[in-house]
């Protein structure tokens, strides 16, 4: 029997007969502030599931289907959602640092001041979904954001190579250092500009041609000093 408990009260919110949370139907459940930090729900049904401030840091979701799940205010930071389905879901303030969600389904989602810094979202479909939302340094890599609402969201240093933007919102969008070869605007054209060097790197490597230069002008081994003479 595995129980999931409150994260601050610890009373008991739902008991499950099983010895893992795995490809199990969990859907409708009423686990508001649930502790789940690091549980293993890979497969399992959590459509329309009450899950707001809840801890699934580090939490596996993979697989996972989440149909109109309200997660709003909950801690998903590392947690693992690849090919998760979050149609219609409400990820509002939701804390999505350096999250895995390569290829999720997030259509329709609501994301308004969730966190998503350092999250992957390779190839996830964003379309039509509200991403007013802070996505720095994000992975957006072929992520299809067509008809999405990113009205000032903060997309700076975001790698948004080949990211589909058609008919997407972008008033007041941050895009500073983002990398964004090969995405298809809002209009509908692929653009081809190349990212700015990242100075960062541009000055470490300058910087250790220096060091490597100042090695090769050692002195000369004192046999050569003995021959000369």
């Amino acid at each position: 029997m595995l129980e999931i408990r409150h994260k601050k009260t610890r009373a008991v919110l739902l008991a499950v007969d099983a010895d893992s949370l795995c490809n199990r139907k969990i859907s409708g459940a009423r686990l508001r502030g649930a502790d789940l930090t690091g549980v293993d729900l890979s497969g399992s049904d959590l459509i329309n599931t009450d899950l707001r401030d809840a801890d699934l840091a580090h939490a596996n979701l993979s697989g996972c289907t989440m149909n109109g799940v309200y997660l709003e205010g909950a801690n998903l930071v590392h947690a693992v959602l690849t090919h998760a389905n979050l149609t219609d879901a409400h990820l509002q303030n939701a804390e999505l640092q350096e999250a895995h969600m390569r290829g999720a389904i997030l259509r329709y989602a609501q994301l308004r001041d969730a966190i998503l810094i350092e999250a992957d979202l390779c190839e996830a479909d964003l379309t039509m979904a509200d991403l007013r939302a802070n996505f720095q340094s994000a992975k957006l890599i072929r992520a299809d954001l067509r008809a999405a609402d990113l009205t000032g969201a903060n997309l700076r240093g975001a790698d948004m190579q080949e990211a589909n933007l058609k008919g997407a919102k972008l008033t007041s969008a941050q895009l500073a250092g983002a990398n964004v070869f090969g995405m298809i605007d809002v209009n509908g054209n692929r653009t081809h500009i190349q990212p700015a060097p990242d100075a960062r790197k541009t000055n470490a490597a300058i910087q250790k041609r220096r060091v490597a230069a100042r090695r090769t002008k050692q002195a000369a081994p004192w046999w050569k000093f003995w021959a000369r003479a």
